[in-house]
């Protein structure tokens, strides 16, 4: 499809020949015969899988009837598209009939209510890209256009936000289908209002099949790994008996995928207007050229798979390429940072569909028609047909309109950034009486030169609504029985604590529960500096995070630190028992996630991306997804005053197959920080639930391949609002020292992951939480997922912490003490029923290891063992002291020369140039760690130099990671040919590092682990690296596993430590240096350690890991809050640029 492997040695003159033009196929719907036109439509229908439905057929048969001729095959293709159900969401548009009652509301209206009743901070709903949320006045950071001068500018950041699924691709090929769900994700991102920026991302899978050695194979699962949200993944699969007794079976027959994400836009670019754009404006179309890679996946993914429909299945996907995203969204960045002035009018990102939607919807939405040339776009497939050409999905691609005033300029940025671009045409205005007409010519066709030439309301008819009639249809689901499920797989005669330790393993390695750091690791979660909470917390670096923290911005000297929160929830299988439940629960849990972040406001300034996927034609599955919608729609959200601005729906989530199949859900979603030994503290309980303990879709009755018939759900949602207030006060107060929500796993699994965070053991008092010491009554308390959250505090603050919740009575039971936090040195987990004997104790070592173990089978299986063998035995090392910071200097500390204190920071201070490659993605954040060291970064690239530009300006030249060259075998030596290759280039290079008053710094790119040491050694020669600094220990984001240093022998590596030329290694949670067997302490492999390396007189540094990710003083995975008061503004790091800057003088 995408790949091939052979076995014999490829015909490069084969691959690489150039085969002769596809012609325009006319669709002859009128010629003689026996068939109707509409009867030639249908079978054209089928064969190509447009899923076009009877209206809609009848009605292009009308269009065409009109128009006086057949239609083109382009031309159906991309009225398929257009209208697919993936475009147009015609089910959440349809009017519903359930049991013979027509319902009031629209799915899409339920949703809108939502913001009709809060639209408080809410800038942009329903009509972009991505929703706009209203931001807070921070700072916005690019360089200069005119002068390349990076600068702060003080204003307003508005919040993006938008989450979507992305199965069809996924499902037919995990890989590529994976890559262009996040990249179609990012480029939503970037395409809001008049250009806008990503900033933070999340994906989620869900995989069928589990195929592992160990208990639980063959389990369906749901995987989650979100930069820089937590990871999580569900299982759900289940054979079913309707209540006609056919046996029925739910689950994901291939894996899928959801994606999305946060990024900011400036107040004057956050809304596309109409009055922006000109007559005879151009459309560009800006990315990668067109190739026949995807083709339909509008129409695709809005039918059912079968094995029938498996070769256009196969044409539909596409293929990633981040360095080519990088690219366009370059131009996008320095176009915005124009502000007023910037060239692009209106712009959208190019999905399902193509161009053939892209366009359409890019000129219609403007108020205009389009009148485009085929030829003119760009591609590197010369045999392309009209049809492929125009409506293949190659990604990374956005489509602009630009005015004739702003065209020479845009087209300079393009070239500046090295991206492909192409002027396909200018807008067309509507006649005297408001029609427009869509035009595309081929200029190299004499027989077909009008491939498309419609009116625009025949491609976007106006008043069509798709209505539904649907009956309910209930499952006949049997209860769970704990103890009778326990008892068949351990013994009839096993005793309580048996059945605990034998539940509690079970869910502890189910995929849903369990570590996902298999997944989190090989995903970047620093990259752009402004990651204040990622999934790993605390100094063991554990994967518990409730939710992800993103700065607002870069700043310098403020005193206000604001940012946005991100969490997801999901209750899929709940849908099973209760669609209205699954729903609830999920915004429910969405919310307990955030609760561990301090919300500014009131919950009104919480926004919901609501993300549904159902097998909407398969019976009861529509009416299920009604009552789903209407629950949180015309109910929940609104009565907590939350808006839902922004989601995406899959309403055909079915396959059929031999043996049928069908799956439902609901979500949005997240796992939270450390119990810790800090002195005599306590467990609180907030059982939100008010006592109810449903087992329906627990994650121990998934572990038997059971569901049950009781859902948790939101009993008192009042009670909600009120816990929200009391949260706001604990956060004011400070008494709160951890803080995890209950959720898959249950309780037990709460405490217990607080405890694999902080490394401490717990005594749980279940006194007041089960209704009995039976052994049904115990299993329940622990394992049921109803709302809830626990609290560590302080001792003698249990009663401030209860005076934060009397604004709600508090209820009676609603908090409760549970436990009391162990010494470090007693690391089990004691439960206790009123009598002093425990009923059982469990490890921390062997529950953490039950709990990591999928993630450690996945991990093995996938990367190095004996790596993946490492990192689990750091599990059982109890006294393991974590990572730390091991200071011989005062990161406050100023040791800059006078002319660069804060007075003069802004005039006359040192240029830096921060030097660019196409695909380079980590110029911000080094670009602001030389700006609050008291230089004046200049944003250079590659371009400039190979143009002439000359280095004689800059003292100093600092080379970022990303994807320069794809981020292929190589990419270095590439851009180093670049420059050695190049007369001018090569002469400013040498005549730069040839100054003895310049510096360098090349810092490496790739995959992130953040948690790891670098001890620094400073002895030796003058340099810049860092004064000071030696004998230093502290943790620094490792954005990769890549970067093993080399050497041709034993004796260069001892020469190399000798001569100080190593000054950065790795090191151990004991501060000794991490050797290559040391996983994850030395992510590389490297020998002795070796993290960086310098030259002899210590002007140029090399790196692999990215000090400059963690400037800002909280921006960093895991640092004790005390030294953060400490340290002031930035951290520790701030420090080698500051001496930088020092040495410069």
């Amino acid at each position: 499809m995408t790949e091939t492997i052979g076995l014999a040695q490829p015909d490069l003159n084969t691959m690489f020949v150039e085969g002769q033009r596809y012609p325009l196929e006319i669709v002859d719907i009128f010629a003689a015969g026996a068939q109707t036109p509409l009867e030639r439509l249908r079978d054209h229908n089928k064969k190509f899988g447009l899923a076009l439905d009877e209206s809609e057929m009848e009605y292009l048969v009308e269009v065409f009837k009109r128009q006086g001729r057949p239609p083109h095959d382009v031309e159906l293709f991309m009225f398929a598209q257009v209208n697919s159900e993936h475009c147009r969401h015609k089910q959440f548009n349809a009017s519903w009939t359930i049991d013979g009652e027509q319902m009031a509301d629209s799915l899409f209206g339920m949703i809108r209510n939502t913001h009709k009743t809060t639209p408080d901070y809410t800038v942009s709903a329903y009509s972009d890209n991505a929703a706009v949320l209203e931001g807070e006045t921070a700072a916005f950071w690019a360089p200069d256009y005119s002068t390349g001068s990076w600068k702060l500018t003080k204003e307003v950041v508005h919040i993006l936000a938008k989450v979507e699924t992305h199965n069809h691709p996924t499902a037919i090929s995990p890989f590529p289908g994976a890559a262009t769900g996040a990249g179609g994700e990012i480029r939503d991102e970037g395409a809001v209002g008049r250009g806008s920026k990503p900033k933070a991302g999340l994906c989620g899978f869900w995989q069928p099949r589990y195929h592992a050695r160990g208990p639980h194979r063959k389990r369906s699962f749901q995987q989650r790994v979100w930069p820089p949200v937590p990871a999580r993944l569900l299982p759900h699969a289940a054979h079913q008996r309707r209540h006609d007794d056919e046996p029925e079976w739910r689950g994901y027959h291939k894996p899928i995928m959801i994606a999305g994400g946060v990024g900011t836009v400036r107040p004057q670019h956050a809304l596309k207007d109409p009055k922006d754009v000109n007559d005879g404006a151009h459309v560009i179309v800006l990315g990668g050229p067109a190739m026949l890679i995807g083709l339909g996946g509008g129409a695709a993914s809005s039918a059912a798979s079968t094995e029938d429909t498996a070769e256009l299945d196969f044409a539909s996907v596409q293929r990633g390429n981040p360095e080519m995203e990088r690219r366009a969204q370059m131009v996008i960045d320095t176009c915005v940072s124009l502000g007023d002035e910037s060239p692009i009018a209106f712009i959208h990102d190019v999905g399902a569909g193509g161009l053939s939607n892209a366009l359409p919807e890019l000129v219609k939405d403007a108020g205009f028609g389009g009148k485009f040339e085929l030829r003119q776009v760009h591609t590197d497939d010369k045999s392309l047909s009209p049809l492929q050409l125009w409506a293949n999905e190659s990604q990374e691609r956005y489509v602009l309109l630009v005015n004739k005033d702003s065209l020479n300029r845009f087209v300079s940025i393009c070239r500046r950034e090295r991206c492909p671009f192409s002027d396909v045409g200018t807008v067309l205005a509507e006649d005297e009486n408001g029609n427009s007409k869509l035009i595309l010519s081929d200029r190299d066709s004499t027989e077909h030169p009008l491939p498309i030439d419609l009116p625009m309301s025949a491609l976007f008819p106006p008043g069509r609504r798709l209505e539904r009639v649907v009956e309910r249809r209930e499952l006949d689901l049997p209860t769970f029985n704990a103890v009778a499920s326990l008892k068949s797989a351990v013994s009839d005669t096993a005793s309580n604590a048996d059945l605990i330790t034998a539940a509690t393993e079970r869910v502890f390695r189910m995929p849903a529960v369990g570590s996902k750091s298999f997944l989190i690791t090989i995903g970047d979660r620093t990259v752009g500096g402004l990651t204040v909470r990622d999934q790993m917390v605390g100094p063991w670096q554990t994967p518990v995070a409730d939710c992800a923290v993103t700065a607002t911005s870069y700043q310098i000297g403020s005193s206000k630190r604001t940012g946005e929160a991100m969490a997801m929830g999901e209750r899929p299988q709940l849908a099973l028992i209760s669609a209205a439940a699954s729903a609830r629960m999920a915004v429910a849990e969405s919310l307990l996630n955030l609760g561990a972040a301090d919300i500014i406001g009131e919950l009104n300034r919480v926004k919901l991306s609501a993300n549904w996927m159902a097998a909407v034609n398969h019976p009861g599955e529509g009416a299920r997804l009604y009552e789903a919608v209407h629950a949180i729609g015309k109910e929940l959200c609104p009565e907590l005053k939350i808006s839902i601005p922004v989601g995406k729906d899959s309403t055909s989530m079915r396959r059929r197959e031999d043996r049928e199949s069908a799956g439902t859900e609901r979500g949005r979603d997240a796992p939270a920080p450390p119990v810790e030994d800090v002195g005599e503290t306590i467990l609180l309980y907030v059982d939100l639930a008010e006592g109810k303990q449903a087992m329906g879709g627990s994650a121990l009755a998934q572990s038997f391949g059971q569901l049950g018939n009781e859902a948790p759900d939101v009993r008192n949602v009042g009670l909600i609002t009120d816990y929200f207030d009391a949260l706001k006060q604990l956060h004011e107060s400070g008494v709160v020292l951890a803080y995890h929500d209950r959720s898959d796993g249950g309780l037990i699994t709460t405490v217990a992951e607080m405890m694999f965070a902080g490394r401490c053991g717990v005594e749980l008092l279940l006194d007041g939480v089960a209704k009995s010491g039976s052994a049904a009554d115990v299993l329940e308390a622990l394992f049921n997922e109803e709302l809830g959250a626990v609290f560590q505090v302080r001792k003698s603050d249990e009663t401030n912490f209860k005076r934060c919740f009397a604004t709600c009575g508090p209820p009676k039971g609603l908090i409760r003490k549970i436990g009391v936090v162990k010494a470090t040195s007693k690391q089990e987990l004691t439960i206790r029923y009123q009598d002093p004997t425990p009923i059982v104790n469990l490890d921390r070592v062997e529950m953490q290891q039950w709990w990591s173990r999928t993630s450690y089978a996945m991990q093995r299986e996938r990367d190095s063992p004996a790596h993946a063998d490492s990192e689990f035995a750091t599990i059982a090392d109890s006294e393991d002291p974590g990572i730390s910071f091991n200071l011989k200097f005062q990161p406050k500390e100023d040791i800059n020369p006078l002319t660069a204190t804060v007075g003069s920071f802004f005039k006359n201070a040192p240029k830096v140039a921060i030097l660019r490659e196409v695909g380079v993605n980590s110029h911000a954040e080094m670009a602001f760690a030389f700006k609050a060291a008291g230089f004046d970064p200049i944003d250079v690239h590659m371009s400039d130099i190979l143009a002439g530009r000359s280095l004689r300006e800059f003292v100093g030249l600092a080379a970022g990671g990303g994807f320069s060259y794809g981020d292929v075998f190589g990419a270095g030596v590439g851009w180093a040919q670049s420059i050695l290759e190049h007369k001018h280039a090569r002469q400013e290079f040498e005549a730069f590092f040839n100054r003895p008053d310049t510096f360098s710094l090349g810092v490496c790119n790739g995959s992130l682990r953040p948690g790891l040491d670098v001890h620094i050694d400073d002895s030796g020669a003058r340099r810049f690296v860092s004064p000071r600094m030696s004998g230093s220990s502290l943790p620094i984001a490792v954005s990769h596993g890549e970067g093993r240093a080399t050497f041709t022998s034993p004796t260069q590596l001892d020469t190399l430590g000798a001569e100080g030329l190593a000054p950065l290694r790795y090191v151990d949670n004991r501060r000794r240096t991490a050797e290559p067997e040391c996983y994850p302490a030395n992510p590389n492999g490297s020998p002795g350690g070796v993290a960086g390396v310098r030259s002899k007189d210590g002007r140029v540094l090399a790196l692999m890991p990215h000090p400059e990710r963690t400037i800002m003083a909280d921006v960093a995975s895991y640092v004790p809050p005390s030294q953060i008061e400490e340290w002031g503004e930035f951290g520790p790091w701030v420090r080698m640029f500051k001496s930088a800057r020092r040495w410069v003088g």
